[in-house]
């Protein structure tokens, strides 16, 4: 037939008179072993001596691409202690029994406090009117122990950061107005009331936003010239206050340094300059302590 002497000369056009080589024998697969040994758990040197000197995780290994269990557990019991940290609701009177004047912000529960950032920077309608009877007027420094976004640091190391501060402030020299206590706190209620009470410099320590397996640490937030529309950009900040961090009575000597500063330069923030501050430096330099360790908060057996 016609059709199939095309066809057949189709395929010699395309090569069908020269075929491919066969394919190579297929090489032998060697049988798996009866029992597989894991590989020994070990840690390298250098994960190891990093970790010696650091609280963040280094070195924690893996099983294929994801962590290990004890891995896993750690983060989880880490987790719930920042959860709890930011839960935690300074309660009502805690101010007056620490010695202090307690004053509110807008803010009516803690709820509100996390949603709301707006209304913790300005001070209640009673907050207000108490801070014009009773505070001191026209000190130097106005100290503010607030919650913040932990309750659990202030209430803990709160008032040791507060009294190194104060004493500080005495003794370079500084007139300290009355200590007021702020529940449902946000950073720049301070300015409210550092404009409300005149002092040249206001601060506030309160409970930090909580990381990682760090629900107790405090922070400082300084201001000169304080009054209501000053900006982040006006401030001066100090963070990881802590045991693990800066403890409570390195972070008070260097706030009183820093807010000295501000008042004999006559400003804060970015304008601030730092290189004056020779003491600041020479505090720096002898503030050396030992490496801190992460705590375990999960052993797994």
């Amino acid at each position: 037939m016609r059709t199939r002497a095309l066809v057949e000369q189709l395929r010699a056009q395309l090569g069908a008179a020269d075929p491919l080589p066969p394919p190579p024998p297929a090489a032998l697969i060697t049988p798996p072993p009866k029992r597989v040994f894991p590989s020994p758990k070990r840690r390298s040197v250098m994960a190891q001596r990093a970790a010696d000197h650091t609280t963040a995780l280094v070195g924690i290994g893996r099983v294929g691409t994801r962590y290990a269990t004890d891995v896993v557990l750690q983060f989880q019991a880490e987790l719930a202690v920042a959860h709890g940290a930011v839960e935690a609701v300074l309660p009502e009177g805690w101010a007056a029994s620490m010695g202090l004047l307690g004053v509110q912000s807008k803010v009516q529960d803690q709820h509100q406090h996390l949603l709301r950032p707006d209304l913790g920077r300005r001070l209640s309608p009673e907050g207000r009117a108490l801070l014009e009877a009773r505070a001191i007027k026209g000190a130097d420094i106005q100290p503010i122990l607030a919650d913040g976004l932990s309750a659990i640091a202030t209430q803990g190391a709160g008032m040791a950061l507060l009294n190194a501060f104060m004493d500080q402030c005495r003794a370079l020299g500084m007139s300290v107005g009355t200590p007021v206590g702020a529940r449902f706190a946000r950073v720049w209620l301070e300015d409210e009331i550092g404009e409300i009470t005149g002092a040249k410099v206001s601060a506030i320590l309160l409970g930090e936003r909580p990381g990682l397996g760090t629900g107790d640490g405090l922070s400082a937030y300084l201001v000169y010239g304080p009054k209501v529309g000053r900006t982040d950009g006006d401030r001066n900040m100090m963070s990881n206050i802590h045991q693990r961090g800066t403890p409570p009575e390195q972070a008070g000597a260097r706030l009183a340094l820093l807010a000295k500063a501000m008042i004999d330069q006559g400003v804060s923030g970015v304008d601030l300059d730092l290189s004056q501050i020779a003491e600041l430096r020479e505090l720096a330099a002898q503030s050396y302590r030992a490496p801190q360790r992460r705590q375990r908060l999960v052993e797994v057996h």
